[in-house]
């Protein structure tokens, strides 16, 4: 089948009634690009759902003309849509062809009988939110879309599926399985061509067999070959073949098909944990959102495959979806970066979390929507494992119990060849029980102000009710029907549970990260513990305020979300720019990767207050020695380091030493006195200096400055340019006390995506042309629209004009 983007040439406005749409005039629609954030170009409230980041729910209405060629009247035609956020309704030429009411989900539009062909057709498609997610979706047509077109006889789609059963030293076996779908209204026996190609296109290994199918039904295609010399796919070594089918009757060719995938093999037991090609792989795992930052939810494959490459570089081998299946998009940058994936399914099954979640389809709809994510993951060497659910509050009863069952062995029937799992939060798992035995009022905070909030106030007590006879009892026959045990902040029982259940695999699924030392030394001394996945890699929009520094509180943190003008979580390693925060260092420091010491200085204008820390978060610490106005005034400086000892230096002079390394949890902290110059940290092993670390106060004239990841970019839609824009001195010192506002503006074949910074309560939008900095920093996301030279000019009050040339070729 001919597969093109059909992402161009879309409007987008407000959902129109029937009757609304014979006397309104439309004006209010625009035209669009897809992928597409509809949500995120609304104002927000100040009343708004810190959920969703006080963007108000809406219901867009997109639609797009297009032109069917009179010959296609002999062609079948299927329009492919990745996700559509949320219950998304379909209509072709004003008749309803389709709905799909999970937004997470692909899915297919037969088109055929509702087209009228030589002529234009009009698709329209409804996306609507309401109250349906606990953090920030998205609305609207948000992954890409497909025009797909094929002859009458054909490969079915997603049937094309590759395994790799048998691996040797020096061969493996690849098995080949696809359908061959005859709509015409005769026999035919078609010849089928399948070759495989390694990552330098050399042809390793190909096979040819006719199939023949009756009118109207299908044929199944199964092939075995031999690849001698395999290259295998493993982390480190991301190889990729690509098998390529090529379907001819009578000589003439009736369709093809490709799909990459990688030769590897998948072990799991209590003594050796996972293997990959039989080596032991512990997962240094991130949990991550779907929303790209500045550019919200639209599901850019450029956008995706920079995310993949900076969690990458910060240390992480495994990323969690969270919570809701992966991008196609991301799953190629996990295939060719070497990134492991679990992903999730679900966040609820028969119980709402939100008041208008998917559990008010999921009896209908699970099975579709299970079939849609194993359909999209089955040829991704970089999935291993499925999740069921996420902290689905039915798994501490039997009734649950079955549900996770029939979603298991629904996954088994598709696909045997990978792991699953279930991300079990154990108080949720035993909350019924909770309300019978803790103070009602407790319980019923806890049901208004939600898990997330429950959790943190409960502090040390959780680890009592996790380790609970209740929890063991009531999680049991959940964990029985997955193959790995998921623990969302279970680890007080990684250890228990090595003796209570000998056979039980675990994967912390989902962890708090200031805690990863603690985590990471249980990782690497237990083989039944697998990996880490902290809460979270990136920080995303919604569940505002969730990982802040709170200062001065007085009492619990009864509501740990924050209301507007919060716009992020304030979690994760990675800003939503995709700069790296000090706990990123940190925990490159934990696992080992990192061997140079690293500093981080806490914000002095909060020096003399209480700071409390939410269990998601970390300190309120930037990595800069520039505190312009706070000359002679005390600062705490925080050094990380898993050498013996560190020393601080300022302006040469020592301030002090301290023993670290992992007995100290990896970190030390100095109180001082600001003066500009330099800091500098020194770490030293048996005496003898390994490593140092220094920064810079800037000083003098404040210079803008800008750069772009790539200077050449693809003049597609499913590309992007990345501008990193900071205020920094002559020597490239950080200004991180100069924010001032900054503008772009986007000459040539291109435009401006998105604009922004991390500052986590900003009321500033992402889709104007000028955005005021955070930490010195921001983030201009620019997309082509065509062919040429694209000029990006970078304003700010003071600074001298930059200049950005991108080519779109």
């Amino acid at each position: 089948m001919i597969k093109n983007s059909f992402n161009s040439d879309w409007t987008v406005g407000p959902r129109t009634t029937y009757f609304s749409e014979l006397i309104s005039n439309q004006s209010a629609s625009k035209y669009v690009t897809l992928p597409h954030d509809a949500m995120l170009e609304n104002v927000r409230s100040e009343n708004g759902s810190s959920n969703i980041a006080c963007y108000p729910d809406g219901e867009y209405e997109y639609k797009k003309s297009f032109f069917v060629p009179a010959e296609y009247q002999h062609k079948r035609v299927t329009i492919e849509f990745e996700g559509v956020y949320n219950q998304a309704m379909v209509y072709i030429n004003g008749d309803f062809a389709c709905q799909r009411p999970f937004g997470y989900s692909q899915f297919y539009v037969k088109a055929d009988r509702f087209l009228k062909y030589g002529a234009d057709n009009e698709i329209k498609v409804v996306a609507m939110t309401n109250k349906d997610s606990r953090w920030y979706s998205g609305a609207g047509i948000y992954r890409n879309t497909k025009l797909i077109v094929g002859n009458l006889v054909h490969i079915a789609l997603d049937s094309l599926n590759i395994d790799t059963p048998y691996i040797h030293n020096d061969r493996a076996v690849i098995c080949v399985e696809a359908t061959i779908e005859n709509e015409s209204l005769s026999t035919v026996t078609a010849k089928v061509l399948t070759e495989i190609f390694d990552n330098n296109g050399n042809l390793v290994a190909s096979d040819l067999s006719p199939v023949t199918t009756f009118a109207g039904e299908s044929g199944k295609l199964r092939q075995r070959m031999l690849v001698r010399e395999p290259k295998l796919w493993n982390v480190n070594e991301p190889n990729l073949y690509t098998c390529k089918l090529t379907v001819t009757i009578d000589e003439d060719l009736i369709d093809e098909d490709t799909s990459t995938f990688g030769i590897r093999s998948l072990t799991l037991d209590s003594e050796q944990g996972l293997c990959i090609n039989g080596e032991q792989v512990k997962l240094r795992g991130a949990c991550i959102h779907h929303d790209n930052g500045v550019i919200g939810a639209a599901t850019i494959d450029r956008a995706e495959e920079r995310r993949v490459e900076i969690l990458k570089n910060a240390g992480f081998n495994a990323l969690r979806s969270a919570h809701h299946p992966m991008s196609k998009a991301l799953l190629d940058a996990c295939d060719r970066l070497g990134i492991l994936v679990m992903d999730e399914s679900f966040d609820m099954w028969t119980t709402t979390k939100s008041e208008h979640d998917y559990a008010l389809h999921f009896p209908v709809w699970w099975e579709k929507d299970i079939e849609a994510m194993v359909n999209k993951d089955y040829n991704h060497p970089c999935v291993i494992m499925y999740s069921i659910g996420n902290e689905i509050p039915e798994t501490g009863s039997p009734f649950g119990s079955m549900w996770g069952r029939k979603l298991s062995e629904k996954i088994r029937s598709l696909d045997s060849t990978r792991f699953v799992t279930n991300s079990i939060n154990f108080m949720l798992a035993v909350m019924s029980d909770l309300a019978a035995h803790k103070d009602e009022d407790q319980h019923d905070s806890a049901e208004s102000s939600g898990i997330n909030t429950m959790m943190n106030d409960l502090g040390d007590v959780m680890a009592k009710i996790v380790t609970s006879d209740a929890c063991t009892m009531k999680t049991a026959e959940s964990f029985a029907n997955v193959d790995i045990a998921g623990y969302n902040y279970g680890e007080a029982r990684y250890l228990m549970d090595k003796k209570l259940f000998p056979n039980r695999i675990i994967v912390g699924s989902e962890t708090f990260a200031g805690k990863i030392d603690q985590y990471w030394k249980m990782v690497k001394e237990n083989s039944h513990l697998i990996g880490d996945f902290t809460w979270t890699g990136w920080d995303y929009l919604g569940e505002a305020g969730v990982g802040r520094v709170h200062y001065d509180w007085d009492g619990p943190l009864m509501e740990i979300q924050s209301k507007y003008p919060w716009v992020t979580a304030w979690v994760g390693d990675i800003d939503i720019t995709g700069e790296r925060r000090p706990i990123s260092y940190y925990r490159e420091i934990v696992f080992g990767l990192r061997k140079q010491p690293y500093i981080a200085v806490q914000r002095p204008e909060h020096y003399s207050r209480n700071a409390t820390l939410s269990s998601w978060g970390w300190s309120d610490s930037i990595s800069s020695w520039s505190w312009n106005g706070y000359e002679g005034q005390p600062i705490k400086v925080e050094l990380y380091s898993d050498a013996e000892v560190v020393e601080l230096l300022i302006n040469g002079k020592s301030v002090g030493k301290a023993s670290i390394g992992e007995s100290n949890r990896f970190k030390a902290e100095f109180d001082t006195i600001y003066e500009p110059g330099e800091a500098t940290v020194v770490a030293y092993n048996g005496g003898q200096e390994t490593g140092r670390m220094t920064l810079h106060s800037a000083s003098g004239a404040v210079v803008l400055n800008s750069e772009v990841d790539r200077a050449e970019i693809t003049a597609a839609d499913n590309d992007l340019a990345f501008i990193k824009i900071s205020l920094i001195d002559e020597l490239g010192n950080l200004y991180n006390t100069a924010d001032r506002k900054v503008s772009v503006k986007v000459e040539g074949p291109g435009v401006l995506q998105g604009l922004g910074s991390a500052k986590p309560d900003t009321e500033e939008p992402f889709f104007n042309n000028e955005h005021t900095t955070f930490d010195g920093k921001a983030l201009a996301v620019v997309r082509p629209t065509g062919k040429g030279t694209i000029t990006v000019k970078v304003n700010a009050d003071g600074c001298d004009t930059q200049i950005v040339t991108i080519l779109s070729s």
